[in-house]
């Protein structure tokens, strides 16, 4: 089997409101959806969701990027993907959610050959997840009717709460929202690098009285040091986000016992074949996992979705991005049926999305 084309699109995905985080407000992103085409006719999808605060590209630079891979990729078999890796890597460093792309494709064409669903493919330990929902920022008393509605009204029973400009305002908003939603429904928060150590180690033992579990990436991604401070110092979960993109800072965190919890994001590791290698480095040191997301259309949720569900040490899911489009589904169907907040794998091969372009 032989890569022959890979066709290349750019879209644009509307929100139902706007989505403020401690350094961006987002109403629209601007993501990559591809197709690789293989002379047996099995084609896979793939989709780059960049986020310049984080994967530093645009989508212009991606779809560049997938260009430059497009020349190196012709000819080559799609099931060698660690072999497609090594020459992206070479080709260009960084610029992790177009490699992200090409992978999930390649991926989506391993299942499809193999015949089996991609959570099969990755290790088949279940075949559904349990999704939290993200409550932005915005005045506390809003953020509280929010997740109440997301509770009552939507079925979730795990919130994700934005923090990290205002760390009064965010210890209001979590006791508002600890009043609302009860005391059954599990909370974490993201301060998205926003707060210093002194201000992450008050309002984490604030945190603490209202029953949050975890505290995702107080500080700045660079700052692995002082993350390891602040676990000794409060009694809930410390999980980093931005300071993991390969496996090599997954070691780095596990042997500074910076982290209880890693959340692997496919668009920052570059796709599956290094989030399979973060997650095994976690394991070996005791750590668990999360898989988050950027904003991302229902390709590269069902491939994040599907990792979730392959390994018994990825224990959290933040897979819910595509549920803030004003169209979710984005003309893709399959990969996961919704019930409340769990979804349940397609057992179609590879992704199990029914789309083509």
């Amino acid at each position: 089997m032989k890569i022959v084309d890979i066709k290349i699109e750019k879209i644009r995905i509307h929100l139902k409101k706007p989505f403020k985080i401690a350094f961006a407000v987002q109403d629209y992103a601007d993501n990559v959806i591809i197709k690789v085409m293989t002379d047996e006719g099995i084609y896979g999808l793939g989709e780059a969701a960049p986020f310049s605060p984080v994967t530093g590209e645009t989508v212009d630079s991606v779809i560049s990027t997938l260009n430059m891979f497009k020349e190196g990729l012709i000819g080559m078999d799609p099931l060698e993907i660690e072999k497609i890796h090594v020459l992206m890597d070479r080709l260009i460093t960084g610029n992790s959610s177009a490699k992200a792309a090409i992978d999930i494709a390649l991926f989506d064409i391993k299942g499809k050959v193999m015949g089996q669903p991609l959570y099969k493919i990755l290790g088949g330990y279940d075949n559904k997840i349990q999704t939290d929902m993200t409550i932005g920022i915005d005045t506390p008393e809003n953020m509280a009717k929010e997740a109440k509605e997301r509770v009552e009204n939507d079925g979730f029973r795990i919130l994700k709460i934005k923090a990290g400009i205002n760390p009064d305002e965010d210890i209001k908003a979590l006791q508002l929202i600890r009043e609302a939603v009860g005391n059954d429904i599990r909370l974490r928060v993201d301060a998205n690098q926003g707060y210093c150590v002194n201000d992450a180690v008050r309002v984490l033992k604030e945190f603490e009285k209202v029953g949050v579990e975890a505290v995702e990436q107080c500080l700045p991604h660079w700052n692995m040091n002082d993350a390891r401070l602040i676990r000794e110092k409060v009694g809930l979960k410390v999980m980093l986000d931005e300071s993991i993109h390969s496996p090599m800072d997954a070691a780095k965190a596990c042997k500074m016992d910076a982290a209880d919890i890693l959340n692997i994001k496919l668009m920052k590791c570059g796709g599956l074949y290094n989030a399979l290698k973060i997650n095994a480095i976690a394991e070996a040191n005791d750590v668990r996992c999360m898989v988050g997301c950027m904003l991302e259309t229902k390709i590269a949720i069902a491939a994040g979705a599907s990792l979730v569900a392959a390994k018994k040490n990825i224990t959290e899911a933040d897979c819910d991005s595509f549920m803030y489009c004003v169209d979710p589904d984005n003309g893709m169907e399959g990969g996961f049926e919704i019930n409340g907040d769990t979804f349940v794998l397609s057992d179609k091969p590879g992704l199990g999305i029914d789309f083509d372009f």
